[in-house]
């Protein structure tokens, strides 16, 4: 299982929209890819600007699934990347659930 972990950096103020953007996500991402197995979205307590994302896939196909679909492009990178400071991506291997 390929596990990507997502730190977004929000640009001052614009937590709630981001939040917002992804509330929209999830749902399509849980109905439409089935190579997803967790969406997961996390909010920093002492930084609302501040997000990780825990995301779950069953091989590195489904990843690029995810990242194909004009849903992704519409949300995540013509809505939410224009917002962040910064996105920084990582990929692990789970070894142990």
């Amino acid at each position: 299982m390929l596990v990507l972990i997502a730190r977004y950096q929000a640009k001052a103020g614009q937590g709630d929209a981001v939040e917002a953007t992804l509330h929209q996500m999830a749902p399509i991402v849980k109905a439409d890819e089935s190579g997803c197995l967790l969406y997961q979205v996390h909010r920093g307590r002492d930084d609302r600007d501040r997000f990780v994302l825990v995301e779950h896939y069953a091989d590195q196909a489904a990843l690029h699934a995810h990242r194909a679909p004009p849903h992704f492009q519409r949300l995540i990178m013509n809505t939410i990347v224009p917002m962040l400071e910064r996105r920084e991506p990582e990929l692990y291997d789970l070894v142990i659930a």
